[in-house]
């Protein structure tokens, strides 16, 4: 039988604890779980070897969490890939270990006193690649890949009601909290949106690259140059990170084009990490 194994809290890699003392039994997906009264079987398809961690150090490291008197902590879950808090539940000891074990974002609800994986009945799960505590330990983030909407409104974030907006009697309807690419994103998607609209005076930069292709192509060339000489002609810093915002502004609007999303580019750098330029390379070359 062989479990997947992943880096959590603060880098300690663990794998299918053996006993953790819950019930219920449940599938997800391609993973199959057998709960009883005193032990947890973890089973999965995936055949390859992993490193097996002894229980003892699962416990040591659950133990370090400052469990409030009911024995839970606030649980954020975090997309690995844009940085969007995507929701927040409460956890207890199972629920982080069941997380460990699964790696499937799991929790413990209060009102129905018992856990709950995200996506058991949506299908629409939080893969977690990464398990952070606070600095006072009594906080969790699940960080993680969604399948789909996380929040069940169909929202992709639970996180969509600007309390500015709200202060100020705006209408706050999915206004998620973006990080600065994201945002820029949406605004070259809204420009997209328009391009079917007439519009009277100047168009935006946006738009007219937008509707330019050659434009929009001999731009990007032009940045990436500019961004070359910035380190060849030993220019500031400040300097090269101007001219690397235009390149990535230029890039963004050509992936808008292809309807491709920054977080697609973000999930393949991602998995590049624990792989050589070289042999990506040579996958590409392979897949073509």
């Amino acid at each position: 039988m062989a479990s997947s194994q992943f880096h959590c809290l603060q880098s300690v890699r663990v794998s299918s604890p053996s006993r953790l003392f819950i019930s219920t039994s449940f599938d997800l997906g391609r993973v199959n779980f057998k709960r009883n009264s005193n032990c947890l079987v973890y089973a999965s398809t995936n055949n390859l070897n992993r490193d097996h961690h002894p229980q003892s150090k699962v416990d040591t490291v659950l133990d370090s969490i400052k469990w409030d008197d009911k024995g839970l902590a606030v649980a954020l879950a975090q997309n690995v890939d844009t940085g969007a808090i995507l929701m927040q539940g409460f956890a207890n000891r199972e629920a982080v270990a069941t997380t460990i074990s699964s790696r499937k974002a799991t929790f413990y609800s209060r009102s129905r006193s018992m856990l709950w994986t995200k996506g058991e009945t949506s299908n629409n799960f939080i893969n977690v690649h990464d398990i952070f505590l606070d600095c006072d330990r009594d906080s969790i983030i699940y960080l993680g890949k969604p399948d789909g909407p996380t929040c069940h409104t169909g929202a992709e974030t639970c996180y969509y009601t600007s309390l500015i907006d709200l202060l100020e009697d705006q209408q706050s309807g999915d206004k998620f909290p973006l990080t600065t690419l994201n945002s820029l994103e949406s605004t070259i998607a809204k420009r997209k949106g328009e391009l079917h609209v007439p519009q009277s005076g100047k168009p935006s930069w946006t738009r007219r690259l937008l509707l330019d292709e050659k434009l929009l192509c001999s731009k990007i060339r032009e940045e990436a140059d500019e961004l070359c000489r910035t380190l060849e002609e030993n220019e500031d810093k400040s300097r090269t990170a101007s001219e690397m915002g235009d390149v990535l502004y230029h890039s963004m609007v050509l992936l808008a084009l292809k309807d491709g999303k920054i977080e697609d580019v973000l999930e393949i750098l991602r998995h590049r990490f624990s792989q050589s330029g070289i042999e990506e390379k040579r996958s590409r070359k392979t897949q073509g």
